[in-house]
Parts: C-alpha cells; sequence; structure tokens
C-alpha cells in the first residue's frame, strides 16, 4: 500500500472535525512535517480560525514517534484529549493502518490521592491523621464538597479532578491530593496499585501522544528528574505564555506560615532540641517579616541573611533527623513523615537559595493587606526568589535531543519572532554556530480579513495616562464608545483598580447597559453572561486579554485603557530591564515593549472569533499614535484598518449595531415562527 501523502491525511481530519480546510493550515502541517523530518525547530504563527491544532497533529501522527504536546490553558488540554485526537486517529487509522494511542498526563497534585481519601490527612496540631470527611460539618460548603469527593473516589476512572463536574473548592481538593514531595511513594503505599497519578503515567508511557501542560514540562525541564516519557518530538501550543509558566515553576517563596506550618509537622517527629532549634529560626525569621523592607531586594540585609542561614542549618538538621527516627506511637507515621518532609525541605531549599545569592536571581519582599482575622495575619508577607531570566535553561533543556514546535496566534512581535525567539533562549533567526540551536519562523496568517473585518482606532486626542491618575476624558470617551456601540464592549484594563473605578462610574451614566466586573462572579459565569446579552459589557483584567473567546455580535467593540506595560517597580520585570541595560541592550524594548506587544496582541485577539464578526479594538491610550515605540506594539497587532478619527469609529460602530440588531430581529423571527410550527 502506498503511504498516504501529508495533504490526504490533513483532508481526511478535518473532514472529521467537521472543519474547513484552509491554506495557511495546509502550510503549516507542511512546515511542521519537515521540522520533524528535520530534527529542527519551527515557530510558528498560527491566527485565530487556522485550525493550528490539527496543523500539528496530523503531521505528528503521521511521522509515528513519540510526541508530547503540552498547553498552557486546560481549555486547550480538553479539546484536545475529548474532540481533536479522538476524531483525527479515527480518521488516520484507514490511512495509517496503525490506530495511535494518546493519554493525558498532568502534576500529581491533579490526581486524588486514594491514601488520603481511606487514610485521613495529616493534622499539624495533634498525632497521626484525621479524618476530613468526619471533622468537616455535613452542612457546609467543605463538608458537601468532602462528601462529594468520597462518593466520586468511588466510580471515577482516572481520579482527575478536571473530571469532577462540577468542581470543588481547592481547600476541599487539597484534603484528598498530594504533591510530588508527599507522595509515599508506590511502592510504600497501600493504595500503590491502584494509583490514579501512576495509571495516568503508565498510560503516558504506552501513548505515542502524551498531552501535558506547561507546568509539568517546567518540571520536567528543571528538576533533572523525568515526569515526561522519552519523546522524539515535542509541541508547545499557546508558547506565547511559556516563558511565564517557566519562570512561576522555577520562582521559590518562603512565607511565615510556611515556615511555621514546617515546624509543627516536624515537631512530632524529631527530639525536642531539633525541633527547638527550627522553632527558635523561623520566630527570627517571623519578625523579620513584619518589617517594612523594600520590594526587591538586590542585597540581602544582613540581619535577614543571619536568619535566613539560621533557617537553612535548623532545616538541614531536622531533615536529618526525620530520616533516621521512628515513633511507632504515631499513626501512618510515613504518612506523617513525608508531610513534614515536604514542607522542611521547601523551607530549606528556598532559605539555602536566597541566602547564596546567585547573579542570576531577584530576590523581593511583598506585603499584602491581611484578608482577615489573626489566622490570616502574615498570609500577605512573603520573601520571594525568581530567575533573572529562564532563557538560558530552555536553550539547555529545551531544544536539545529532540524537534520542537512552538506555536501561538501570538509569536511575531513587532514583525518578527526574534523576540519571542530571544526569551526562549534562541539567538536571531539563521544566527549560525556549533551550539546554537537551528529555527525557522513561519507566519501562516489567517483566514480572516482583519482590514474589512476590524478597526484599530487610537483615541490621539485624550491625554497622556499617567499611573494611577484621575482620567476623566478616557472614562467619557469609554462612555462614548459603548454607546455607540450599544453594549457588546469587552473591556480589558491595565489594572483591576482602573477596571473596578470605570465600572462603577459607567455603571451611574449609563445604567441601560450592564456592565460586568470581573471578580464578582466566577469567570465562567461573567464570559457566559457577556455572551447571552449583546447589551452587557465586561470589564477585567490580565485574564480577560486572554481568555475570552465570544464570536458574534456580544463583543464588537474591544476597549484597551491604556497601553500594558508592565509596572515600574515590578521586582522582576524591572530587573530583567536594568539586566539587558547593563548588558548594553534597550531594556525598555525587550522588556517591558516586548511584555505589552504581546498582552495587546492577545487582547486585540478577542474581537475577530469568526469570518463574519465585524468591529473595532480602541485603544484609549495617545502614546500608540504618538511615541516612537508606537510603531512596533502596532506592527504586532492583526493588520486592522487603522484611524486616530473618533467620529468616523462612532459611525462605524453604529452602523455595525444598527446591522446586528437586524440579524438578531431576523433570528428572533426566525425561532418564533419554528416554536409556532412546532
Amino acid at each position: 500500500m502506498t503511504k498516504p501523502s501529508l495533504p490526504e491525511l490533513l483532508h481526511a481530519a478535518v473532514a472529521a472535525v467537521g472543519g474547513t480546510e484552509r491554506p495557511g493550515q495546509v502550510t503549516m502541517a507542511e512546515a511542521v512535517a519537515e521540522a520533524i523530518d528535520d530534527g529542527s525547530h519551527l515557530l510558528v504563527e498560527a491566527g485565530t480560525g487556522t485550525g493550528k491544532s490539527l496543523g500539528y497533529l496530523v503531521p505528528a501522527l503521521a511521522h509515528g514517534e513519540p510526541v508530547v504536546v503540552a498547553t498552557a490553558t486546560l481549555a486547550l488540554q480538553r479539546q484536545l484529549v475529548e474532540r481533536d485526537l479522538p476524531r483525527t486517529v479515527d480518521a488516520l487509522h484507514p490511512l495509517l493502518r496503525r490506530r495511535p494511542e494518546f493519554a493525558m498526563l498532568k502534576g500529581r497534585s491533579n490526581y486524588l490521592c486514594l491514601h488520603r481519601v481511606h487514610e485521613g490527612v495529616p493534622q499539624d496540631e495533634e498525632e497521626g491523621l484525621f479524618d476530613q470527611f468526619e471533622a468537616a460539618a455535613p452542612t457546609s460548603r467543605l463538608g458537601q464538597d468532602l462528601v462529594r469527593l468520597r462518593d466520586w473516589s468511588q466510580e471515577t476512572e482516572t481520579g482527575d479532578r478536571d473530571d469532577l463536574t462540577p468542581g470543588v473548592s481547592d481547600r476541599a481538593w487539597g484534603q484528598v491530593s498530594v504533591s510530588s514531595r508527599e507522595c509515599l511513594g508506590a511502592s510504600k503505599c497501600a493504595y500503590g496499585a491502584e494509583c490514579f497519578a501512576e495509571m495516568a503515567r503508565e498510560r503516558a508511557k504506552l501513548a505515542e501522544v502524551v498531552v501535558t501542560n506547561h507546568a509539568l514540562l517546567a518540571i520536567d525541564a528543571i528538576e533533572g528528574a523525568p515526569v515526561l516519557p522519552q519523546h522524539e518530538v515535542l509541541i508547545v501550543d499557546e508558547a506565547h505564555e511559556l516563558v511565564s509558566r517557566v519562570t512561576g515553576v522555577a520562582t521559590g517563596e518562603l512565607t511565615p506560615g510556611q515556615v511555621n506550618r514546617a515546624v509543627r509537622r516536624a515537631a512530632k517527629l524529631v527530639n525536642e532540641k531539633i525541633a527547638d532549634q527550627l522553632q527558635t529560626a523561623a520566630e527570627g525569621f517571623e519578625r523579620l517579616m513584619e518589617l517594612a523592607l523594600p520590594g526587591r531586594l538586590e542585597e540581602i540585609p544582613e540581619d535577614l541573611g543571619y536568619a535566613l542561614m539560621a533557617l537553612r542549618d535548623a532545616a538541614r538538621t531536622v531533615i536529618s533527623a526525620l530520616g533516621s527516627t521512628r515513633d511507632r506511637s504515631v499513626q501512618d507515621e510515613d504518612a506523617i513523615r513525608k508531610q513534614a518532609l515536604a514542607s522542611v525541605e521547601n523551607v530549606h531549599d528556598v532559605a539555602e537559595r536566597i541566602s547564596n545569592g546567585s547573579e542570576w536571581d531577584v530576590v523581593w519582599y511583598e506585603r499584602h493587606e491581611p484578608r482577615g482575622g489573626a489566622a490570616y495575619r502574615h498570609s500577605g508577607a512573603s520573601l520571594r526568589v525568581a530567575p533573572m531570566s529562564v532563557s538560558g535553561l530552555l536553550r539547555e533543556k529545551l531544544f536539545t535531543d529532540r524537534s520542537v514546535i512552538l506555536t501561538s496566534a501570538t509569536l511575531k512581535l513587532g514583525g518578527d519572532f526574534n523576540g519571542v525567539g530571544a526569551s526562549m533562549g534562541l539567538a536571531p533567526e539563521g544566527t549560525q554556530g556549533e551550539d546554537v540551536p537551528q529555527w525557522k519562523g513561519v507566519d501562516v496568517g489567517s483566514p480572516y480579513d482583519y482590514r474589512k473585518q476590524g478597526i484599530l482606532y487610537v483615541a490621539k486626542h485624550l491625554s497622556r495616562p499617567a499611573r494611577d491618575g484621575d482620567r476623566a476624558d478616557m472614562l467619557d470617551e469609554l462612555t462614548e464608545l459603548i454607546q455607540a456601540a450599544g453594549g457588546r464592549t469587552l473591556g480589558l484594563f491595565s489594572s483591576m483598580r482602573a477596571a473596578q473605578l470605570a465600572a462603577e462610574e459607567l455603571r451611574t451614566r449609563i445604567p441601560e447597559y450592564p456592565i460586568l466586573l470581573q471578580g464578582e462572579e466566577t469567570l465562567g459565569e461573567l464570559i457566559k453572561n457577556f455572551a447571552a446579552d449583546p447589551r452587557t459589557c465586561l470589564f477585567g483584567t490580565l485574564s480577560l486579554w486572554q481568555g475570552v473567546d465570544v464570536p458574534g455580535p456580544s463583543c464588537q467593540l474591544v476597549v484597551m485603557d491604556k497601553i500594558p506595560f508592565p509596572r515600574p517597580d515590578d521586582p522582576l520585570m524591572s530587573a530583567r530591564q536594568k539586566a539587558v541595560e547593563e548588558a548594553g541592550g534597550n531594556g525598555f524594548m525587550a522588556v517591558a515593549a516586548t511584555h505589552a506587544a504581546l498582552l495587546m496582541a492577545q487582547g486585540a485577539g478577542r474581537l475577530v472569533r469568526a469570518s463574519g464578526d465585524r468591529g473595532v479594538v480602541a485603544v484609549l491610550d495617545q502614546r500608540l499614535a504618538t511615541a516612537r515605540y508606537g510603531s512596533y506594539l502596532k506592527a504586532s497587532l492583526p493588520d486592522f484598518w487603522y484611524t486616530t478619527d473618533r467620529n468616523q469609529v462612532r459611525r462605524s460602530l453604529a452602523a455595525i449595531d444598527t446591522a446586528a440588531k437586524k440579524t438578531e430581529e431576523v433570528e428572533e423571527r426566525e425561532e418564533a415562527t419554528e416554536t409556532e410550527e412546532a
């Protein structure tokens, strides 16, 4: 039998998912196949509507080698495992004459722990375990969640938290799950043979395609001990998120609450002298954390340095003692010991990392207002440490011994891939060298005609925004735009405070247009309600810039209150910017402008989600039109028709609103007719 061609395979897969083959998808599939065959690396920008999932799945399945697909969001993971992969495998089976297996793999804490369910949860204050199901009031939300989890544990096949519908609170889930450090290990656990996390790993070892998340990919790269199965091809979808997710995994945190918890957990398993040493070190650290320290600590203050070294040394002593002492009077000692060890090891590792003071790390102190009573007194005080850059780590750990495909709707910033490439440790495209990973960037475009479907409007007449300043003219402009659009507005704000102020003001000014505010309901409910009523507006911050997919007439105006540069007092961003400048580069463009360009590209992408969508992206920040870096930011956005003419934009919005209302009226009449006939 002749080997099927890539176009044949792609055509079969697209038909199976009920899609339409698009030129960009074909171009992407060909580029992915070439990179896999060559063992090279590829960055692919695939605009909304391209069908990029099939653009990489089909050539990967055709190649026949083990593949890992890492995504940033749960929604895409579920789409791949529940929709795209089953249909694609079924469609390709007759042509490939084999049926590739696929599996989902997540971090251990995402799976129900049967030991916790059956044996109980280690208790900090007393020896042994306690039954969380008996301890929680059955009428409380926690109690109800725990009862549901116990019942679910007897019927679920996966133990995957995301398969539980509706979900439960983080607090409830924490009672029935463990981290990798807390896990007893399959050989030592009475429930090892039935362990959901172990079964997921076994399925992944046998699968040709493993779908995972960026966080697990980062752990696999950072910690040295592999958690992902061997693979020849790595595909990173939503790749614009990868650097921030890897940074998050590589960030350590130390709080008084964490340290005190470690003390309590260890105290019952080591002798009094060793426990007192850790307790004394914890009290010294806690006293210093109550002081008003600056944000970034370019040098660790002497007293804090001593406190951290005392904490490190005391934790090391406890770790040694935990490994050598036994106390048979403690119920289920192995579980208690493992949890205590995990807590103390975390304290030791972070304290040691900060004490060592690597020039490649950024250390800072954070304090937030307490959220409640005495139990929360220290909840906002934390010492954090993060890598100055993860580019070297990614270059070393990601781009060796496998072909890597990075794809997203937003990878080209300022017109090329070099900015995103540099953040991942890649030299400019085309650079030659013995230890330089070779890569190619391909922009396959979008099936949508952005210049006909959308307008980019910059409110050039507004005053220049000042940090946390009063922007009365911006609120006036926003009010007029919403009125012209007839609602239908997604408001993307640079801070939660700005979103709240705008919502409060506009609810008074234009009460006829309901305004939903992020945080007042769950994100899912907000988006559902926003999509259901075209007159509604939705205001919010970061997660809305990237997480909203509402095609159709409910979202015809996307407003950005100002260019989303990182805050000047952001310790990590400012440190990265300073490092670039000290190396002779342009820190502002490399860090702040790149950060803003990526967010703006994501935000602008909320407007056109289908071929029939029409609307306006309005940036209420004159700097996009007047500042030198404005051209770089505009080049990072979809190719909308551009204007600064406020009257023209109002006329366009009004026309789009009128057309949408006519369409809605026709649909309502058709629904009424169908109802009468039924």
